[in-house]
């Protein structure tokens, strides 16, 4: 029996990267898990199949964020699959991991189209999928945000994404004054350059020069960021709310 048996979790974005390894981790832990997907259902289906070898408990959901109905259409289902599995539709557990990315490019090169995506996905979505959360999630849930430490570390390219992370740190500040008196913690945690599968992460190179921005002088593994998440999601981490937690692996000690 794990630390998160008899909870429900639903992690965004958990096809692939940090949303896999943290649907993974919960999962172990005990957690039934909807994995959620955008477009890749078969790699959902993955994740889902890996957590149940493991002798853990899942399903996938798919939702496509950042459009018309996405947070309607998300909790429609997860609301279906909570019922036929444990008969009602109650949340302990929600990570906010989904979130477009961007390659990058200069301030002056930025179209009114790519910053509306972003913000679509990585801000707008976010909250009202909290917001939506508010109905099912029960006291004493847990709220985990995904931000960036590109919150905290200058990249000039890298502004509009940035934009979206300081966002949703503050959706975890502000929605973690107002829950409290339910006992629902409501955090951030800020990864740095993680390997998520990515093809850049082959290339043995770039790599390394990734790698020298870590105090520790490597990337992250997604399973790294999924144990970060799967304390605050824990029973033990109660007494944490409203916090940035800073998992980048050094990479803001400058």
């Amino acid at each position: 029996m794990g630390r998160l048996a008899g909870k429900t979790a639903l992690v965004t974005g958990s096809s692939r990267g940090i949303g896999r390894a943290t649907a993974i981790k919960l999962g172990r832990d005990g957690a039934l898990v909807a994995v959620h997907y955008a477009e890749n259902e078969t790699a959902a289906k993955e994740t889902a199949a890996e957590i149940e070898a493991d002798g853990g408990r899942a399903f996938t959901v798919g939702a496509r964020l950042g459009v018309p109905g996405d947070v309607h259409e998300l909790f429609q289902r997860l609301e279906a699959g909570l019922k036929e599995r444990t008969g009602e539709a109650g949340l302990d557990v929600l990570v906010n991991n989904a979130g477009a990315t961007s390659m990058g490019a200069p301030a002056d090169q930025v179209t009114p189209e790519d910053f509306d995506r972003l913000f679509a996905v990585n801000a707008k979505a976010p909250f009202f999928i909290v917001q939506r959360a508010l109905t099912v999630l029960r006291t004493g849930g847990r709220i985990i945000n995904i931000s960036s430490g590109l919150t905290r570390f200058a990249n000039p390219d890298q502004i509009p994404y940035a934009m979206t992370k300081a966002a949703v740190e503050q959706i975890s500040l502000h929605f973690a004054r107002l829950l409290a008196p339910r006992g629902i913690t409501v955090n951030s945690v800020a990864p740095g350059i993680t390997n998520n599968g990515d093809p850049v992460f082959s290339i043995p190179e770039v790599v390394d020069q990734m790698a020298q921005l870590s105090a520790f002088k490597r990337v992250g593994e997604a399973r790294e960021i999924a144990d970060v998440i799967a304390f605050l999601a824990s029973p033990e981490a109660g007494w944490i709310t409203g916090a940035f937690i800073d998992a980048t692996g050094g990479t803001l000690l400058g």
